[in-house]
């Protein structure tokens, strides 16, 4: 602060004095900065004189043919970086305008939702965010929703049908077992998905719609069949089994 002080001072004294004196002056100053930087190549500059040079630019338009310790990219650097310095205190001194966002535990929860359960809508997926303690507005849910990942492929979808209805889809087949004899026998099951537990079993040599609709009956007495039952397209079902169903 002092050496400004006395950059002022000399400024006004230099305002009284003759032109030819300051030509002078100003020569003998050059040299002696010449010299000081044959000496020291790199001088180092503290924040006050990078202020001083970035006004100067401001106010002053011949700031560049009296800049030698320096080149003036330099300043012009300065002056940017003070700038960015300034906003950046500025942005966090003063309060964010708008609504807050949201948060991205919450942002992911949408997205799994969405993916997992295709046909819920904003509703919905608010109710079980409140049910979480996540209180969320109908619109920031629409918002997200139509931002979430689309790119879920046939399994993906399939793989949620069955978690979202497991207690209503059984599936059933068969497999072969070789005899001693070298026979065949056809081993029939019928297995819940929800519990994985197998609902009836059957074996036969030879195996035949009628049979197959008939161990069906068995499997789910008195209407107590699943919703969904899944099977193959094995020929040996016919035309029969599947109407059956």
């Amino acid at each position: 602060m002092l050496r400004f002080g006395r950059l002022f001072f000399g400024t006004i004294v230099r305002l009284f004095r003759s032109h030819r004196s300051l030509l002078l002056e100003n020569l003998a100053l050059r040299q002696q900065l010449s010299v000081l930087k044959r000496r020291r190549p790199r001088p180092s500059l503290s924040t006050l004189d990078r202020v001083f040079w970035v006004v100067a630019r401001r106010v002053w338009s011949a700031w560049k043919q009296s800049l030698l310790m320096v080149t003036p990219e330099t300043v012009v650097r300065w002056h940017r970086a003070g700038f960015l310095l300034y906003w950046r205190l500025v942005s966090r001194i003063t309060k964010q305008p708008g609504r807050r966002p949201t948060r991205k535990e919450v942002r992911d929860l949408i997205f799994r939702m969405v993916a997992e359960n295709p046909t819920w809508g904003a509703p919905r997926i608010r109710g079980e965010l409140v049910m979480l303690g996540f209180d969320v507005s109908e619109r920031t849910i629409s918002h997200w929703m139509k931002r979430a990942p689309r790119d879920r492929g046939p399994g993906k979808r399939w793989l949620t049908f069955l978690r979202n209805h497991r207690e209503a889809i059984a599936a059933m087949d068969f497999f072969t077992v070789t005899t001693v004899t070298f026979g065949v026998l056809y081993c029939f099951f019928v297995i819940g998905h929800d519990r994985q537990r197998i609902l009836h079993f059957n074996v036969a040599r030879h195996l035949t719609s009628a049979w197959i609709i008939q161990q069906l009956r068995e499997a789910f007495p008195f209407q107590s069949a699943h919703r969904f039952l899944i099977f193959d397209r094995d020929t040996r079902y016919g035309r029969e089994v599947p109407i059956a169903v």
